[in-house]
């Protein structure tokens, strides 16, 4: 067969990186949340957005592209980061590809994501492939080392050859309304990260409440963040729709004040293509088909790839595949 797919996996025109601007406390104080409206549009978009047949295979392999395929494990090791960006190489059986009849595509993760004692062998597993490496820091997960510790980190990775860094904020900071505490501390990452680009991961399901979540994503927009990012996917509650939304919003209101566009990357329990194109619909509805990106919109995930292969094979088959046909590690 053969799916009509415009290759979106590389940006078609030069993105303005966020400079970063002062700390805005009024445009901060003025940010409310109203979470029973936000459940309210979350729960329409699985009910009312589906893509079928063509269609959904070409979302899905659109989905491909924006994945920052994953490994946080406390026993990672070298050959575990490898075999990894070997998958990230090569992220469809050759087979599936030959069916789909894509051959000028390039259908390759947005990143490899991995702990920073790893980016080097990431980065040589990678080599000409022009997948880059994030890495994540700052004391991952928790954000609670001394911030020397923290910044030492992140130019270590980025030493190493990460291209881009996904930070994780101080929870506490928000709980108490400590803004100017997490500007500050977000503007030193963005200089410590230099060209590398900066994910600010907020930890969501930690921040108590939508506004919370809200006020963080704008201050830490201000502070420089190329992209927001939900979780770490160690805390109980990760991405969702709902703080998606509120997330979203934030980006777009903050597009609208200042003429730059911010990234958005859920993580943590997305593992099923049903979730991934749910996010991408919301995406689209909410700021466009320009956002549907890799350098504006990226999963999260480590087992999210497994899936999206199992629902291409069955929308080219009628038949599911069993796991091992598609490995990961």
């Amino acid at each position: 067969m053969s799916l009509r797919v415009v290759d979106n996996s590389q940006p078609q025109s030069p993105h303005k990186r966020n400079p970063g601007f002062p700390l805005d406390l009024d445009w901060v104080e003025r940010v409310r949340m109203n979470r029973s409206a936000l459940e309210r549009r979350a729960v329409s978009i699985g009910a009312r957005r589906t893509v079928k047949k063509d269609y959904q295979l070409a979302w899905l392999l659109k989905a491909i592209t924006l994945i920052d395929l994953t490994t946080l494990n406390s026993d990672d090791t070298d050959g575990r980061v490898e075999r990894l960006c070997a998958k990230a190489r090569h992220p469809l059986r050759q087979d599936i590809l030959d069916w789909l009849d894509v051959p000028d595509l390039r259908i390759l993760p947005g990143a490899v994501c991995v702990y920073h004692r790893f980016v080097k062998t990431a980065v040589e597993a990678l080599d000409g492939s022009g997948i880059p490496v994030a890495a994540v820091s700052t004391g991952f997960p928790h954000g609670l080392a001394p911030l020397e510790t923290r910044l030492k980190e992140i130019e270590m990775s980025v030493a190493d050859g990460a291209a881009e860094i996904d930070i994780v904020i101080e929870r506490g900071m928000v709980l108490r309304n400590d803004w100017q505490g997490l500007y500050d501390q977000v503007r030193a990452f963005r200089k410590a990260c230099g060209d590398a680009h900066i994910k600010t991961i907020l930890g969501t399901g930690e921040l108590a409440t939508q506004t919370n979540v809200a006020k963080a994503s704008l201050v830490c927009m201000m502070a420089g963040a190329d992209f927001i990012k939900t979780s770490t996917g160690k805390e109980k509650v990760n991405a969702n729709l709902v703080t998606s939304l509120t997330m979203i919003r934030m980006i777009r209101w903050f597009a609208e004040e200042t003429g730059i566009e911010i990234g958005y990357k859920p993580a943590g329990g997305i593992s099923r293509s049903k979730d991934a194109l749910n996010y991408m619909a919301l995406m689209k509805e909410e700021l466009g088909t320009g956002w549907l990106q890799p350098h504006l919109f990226r999963f999260g995930a480590s087992s999210l790839l497994t899936d999206i292969e199992r629902q291409i094979e069955h929308g080219l088959t009628g038949h599911y595949a069993a796991d091992y046909r598609q490995p990961m590690v």
